[in-house]
């Protein structure tokens, strides 16, 4: 397969783009991927998933977890068999090579990032509004607050991935002080006598049907709190030994996220009661009152706010390499391709996922339909994945890869597609915000096809169209 894209001696082609620095090394690839892991979703979620299931509040986390994990098997192999930056749209290609599919889940993916940056983006604003009074809620003041905010997490994005990833070690170790705290609280409190540690046994279903739906429907919100595993592929290129790094890397992180989860529900869950629990947008605060009433809760508030923070960073840092891998592969417009020559950052993938993350914030809310959403498309898209690990084991590479067992892929297609139906409860809201984005990305894809139009007696390009010989659109 040809990876080059420089040009032969004598050629009038451009000169080729620089290569993305790689500058992760694993414990950097490690706090990348934790970080990503955790952030929003833990802090927010807990309450809505013990209003589903009672006190059984750790269950869905780790239901969720086990599917993680099964899908992280099958990324793996890929990542190391074909370590690149476009992840689960390039592994589309290569297993089914239509160009249709391959925009569908590029677009899915990235839709997904910005949504939950963009998401976390306005959560910020509000926790800031908050933790110092300003009383902006309900105005264009927390829009205002979300753009700019975006807009400096766009300037460390584009100052390049070493410092984001530096600073994403700074605002990891932030929130990972925050659940430790909740896990510190609640192991004190019991120690104490305090709290009803039988809590975590006793199961009150929320639907009909018994215990299995109702962890269903608990699962599909627990889940979105284990997404962010999927994105550290596209940091492919920047780091310095993917093939070597990733499989313990990826393991060990979301090993260590799924013990934290455990850990902080059942610190919850015992410290307050699971409809409490349900109440209100900030079930972890509710713990720390209950646990430790004498703790400065601002505190606890800005440690959240430092939470969604890294959420927004990563989940940007993502959408933005998956945009400058897609242009690299001639799947979007060779512009968004470019890499700024000193930074060594892909500037105007950048500028127009920023762009596509500013209009989220200013016209569209819904934090809870936009995490199922967010969910729900990366389910789909992790069905597709499990899928091309079956249809590309008959493509050899010529290096050493990971090889997962063949039950693990199909495993993990069948429990994916089934946490995607409606049959789990899933509200309507969450299709109909999907199905138009599917339908804007559609869109697109007719315009990205008519721009990648050429003469039909130009050779092929390196990338995604030379990897199988199916010609760029």
């Amino acid at each position: 397969m040809t990876t080059s894209t420089a040009p032969a001696a004598g050629s009038d082609k451009p000169k080729a783009e620089p290569s993305l620095h790689r500058v992760m090394g694993p414990w950097l690839l490690l706090l990348f991927i934790v970080g990503d892991i955790l952030g929003t979703g833990i802090y927010a979620l807990t309450g809505q998933v013990a209003a589903q299931v009672g006190g059984v509040v750790w269950l869905p986390f780790l239901v969720a977890f086990v599917v993680a994990v099964i899908t992280a098997f099958s990324y793996l192999e890929l990542v190391t068999k074909y370590p690149q930056a476009a992840g689960a749209a390039l592994y589309a290609h290569k297993a089914f090579g239509i160009h249709f599919i391959t925009f569908i889940v590029a677009f899915a993916v990235m839709c997904s990032g910005i949504t939950s940056a963009s998401t976390a983006s306005r959560a910020f604003a509000a926790y800031l509004s908050q933790a110092f009074g300003l009383g902006l809620e309900g105005g264009f003041g927390i829009t205002a607050i979300g753009l700019v905010f975006m807009a400096l997490v766009a300037a460390v994005n584009f100052r390049g991935v070493g410092e984001s990833v530096k600073l994403n070690v700074l605002l990891t170790c932030v929130e990972l002080s925050g659940l430790l705290l909740i896990i510190g609280i609640g192991l004190w409190a019991i120690t104490q006598g305090q709290g009803d540690v039988s809590r975590i046994t006793q199961f009150k279903p929320n639907v009909d049907g018994g215990m299995f739906w109702s962890v269903m429907a608990a699962t599909t919100l627990a889940f979105f709190a284990m997404v962010g595993f999927e994105d550290s592929v596209n940091m492919a290129e920047e780091c310095k030994d993917p093939v070597r790094h990733f499989p313990k890397v990826l393991l060990g992180g979301l090993v260590i996220t799924g013990i934290i989860y455990m850990l902080v529900s059942i610190s919850a869950v015992t410290l307050v009661a699971p409809d409490k629990l349900g109440e209100g947008e900030t079930p972890l605060l509710q713990v720390v009152q209950a646990g430790a009433p004498g703790f400065p809760i601002g505190i606890f508030g800005l440690i959240t706010m430092f939470a969604v923070a890294n959420s927004a960073l990563i989940n940007m840092l993502m959408a933005s390499r998956l945009v400058y891998g897609m242009a690299r592969e001639q799947v979007l417009p060779a512009a968004l391709g470019k890499v700024h020559s000193r930074r060594r950052t892909p500037y105007t993938a950048i500028g127009f996922t920023t762009l596509l993350a500013f209009g989220l914030i200013a016209f569209v809310g819904g934090v809870p339909a936009l995490g199922g959403t967010t969910a729900l498309l990366l389910l789909c898209v992790f069905t597709v994945v499990n899928v091309a690990v079956l249809v590309l084991r008959r493509d050899k590479v010529e290096h050493q890869h990971f090889r997962t067992p063949t039950l693990l892929p199909v495993l993990g297609a069948l429990s994916c597609a089934f946490l995607a139906g409606p049959w789990t409860g899933r509200a309507t809201e969450q299709y109909q915000i999907a199905g138009v984005l599917l339908a804007v990305g559609v869109s697109l894809w007719g315009l990205t096809v008519a721009f990648h139009k050429r003469p039909a007696g130009d050779p092929p390009q390196a990338g995604m169209a030379s990897a199988d010989n199916t010609p760029t659109p």
